[in-house]
Formats: structure tokens, sequence, C-alpha cells
């Protein structure tokens, strides 16, 4: 059998936090570990009972659940552990503060429970998960900025090869490596091969990372 995916619950409000068990421990492919109520203790609740995802709530006490997420994310025993964002303030900048801190989805509270946990698993094998409408807000975003970069202003992007842009614009565009494979010709191994190596090129965590790098170089402009 699969070993079960070892989930962290960090949100403030008890109820919360028991719904969200009840239904995560129903599932056979994962179980929750542990519980915090405060950004400081979902940070130590983390390493102690090495969870391998956390669920966390932005706002919280002591330190809120971005910050806590940055801190995970600089911790290298901690390299391995995915966090997804659940809140109920699904406002833009919480989108880019929560992906550049080093989570790797963002989840709305009033999500669908069969939702929650297949972004649970999404998540944990390593892909992006964002919600409808934060996504559109951080589009909307870079569309407000002050100043939109030119196309890879900072030159991050010279190390890419040709095919390997065309991907990583697709990607940012929301695809699944399939959905990337069928409009490029490709096998889903060689496009899921071509964004683990774009993620190694240009240090990105995820594929969440990806899609800032890639708006906030140029290299896609909204609409």
């Amino acid at each position: 059998m699969t070993t079960p995916i070892r989930v962290l619950l960090a949100d403030d409000q008890a109820l919360v936090r028991a719904a969200f068990a009840l239904l995560i421990n129903s599932a056979p492919d994962m179980e929750v570990v542990a519980e915090a109520k405060s950004g400081r203790e979902a940070v130590e609740a983390t390493r102690e009972a090495r969870a391998d995802l956390v669920v966390m709530d932005i706002r919280m006490p002591d330190i809120d659940g971005i910050e806590a997420t940055r801190r995970l994310a600089a911790d290298e025993d901690l390299a391995g552990v995915k966090v997804l964002m659940l809140t109920t303030y699904d406002t833009d900048e919480h989108v880019v503060e929560a992906l550049r801190a080093g989570a790797s989805g963002f989840l709305v509270k009033d999500t669908r429970p069969a939702e929650l946990l297949d972004a649970i698993r999404t998540v944990a094998a390593g892909e992006a998960l964002l919600s409808p409408g934060p996504t559109a807000r951080l589009i909307a975003r870079v569309l407000r900025a002050p100043e939109i970069p030119a196309p890879d202003d900072d030159g991050c992007l010279e190390q890419l090869s040709p095919r390997e842009r065309q991907v990583l614009t697709l990607v940012a565009r929301g695809l699944t490596n399939t959905e990337i494979a069928d409009t490029l010709g490709l096998s889903p191994l060689t496009a899921k091969t071509h964004v683990s190596r774009i993620m190694g090129k240009l240090g990105a965590r995820d594929r969440a990372q990806l899609v800032i790098l890639a708006y906030e170089s140029g290299l896609v402009v909204p609409g």
C-alpha cells in the first residue's frame, strides 16, 4: 500500500481544524498527523511531526501563514514539505505573497470537500494548484503594476532554449503536462521533463513559482 500523505492542519479556529481533520482522515490515502493554531506552532509542529504537507490558513496569531510558509521554505531539513494555502480572503496580494513565500497551492475555504482532498493530492504530488479566482486576480495584478517589465528584463530566461520558453509560456497559461504535450506535439513524459528542467534552471520550487516568473519576467503578457 502507498504510504498515506501526512498532513498538518494550521488554523486558529478549532472548529475548522476539527472539520478538516474529519474530512482528511476519511480519505484512505492521507492522515492528519498534527494540528497548530498559530503560524509559529505550525513551523514547530511540521518539524516534529515530519508532515508531508501543511494546510495553512493565512490569518493566524503570532506569525501569519505566509511568514510561516516562508520559514518552512527556508529550512533545508523541510525541503520536501508542501504548503497548501487555505483562506477566506482570496485577494491578489495574498496569492502573490503566498506563492513567493513558497506555497504550492492556494484555495479558498468555501471549496467543496472533494476538491480539498484532490488539492492535497495534487500538491503532495509536486504539482501547483491555484483557485481560478485568485489566478485571474494574479494576472490582473500584473496588469495593474505601474511598470510591466520588458521581456526577460533581468536576463533570467536567457538560459532557456526556445522550446523551454514555449513550455514555460504554456505552464503560465495554466496547462497541464498532458495539455502541453498535445499543444506542442510531444509525449507527456517529454513535456514533464521540460518542466522539470525549467524549474531546475530557474531555481523554482514548483509550477506555481514558474507562473510568477513567467509573468514578472514579461515572457507572458496577460490578455
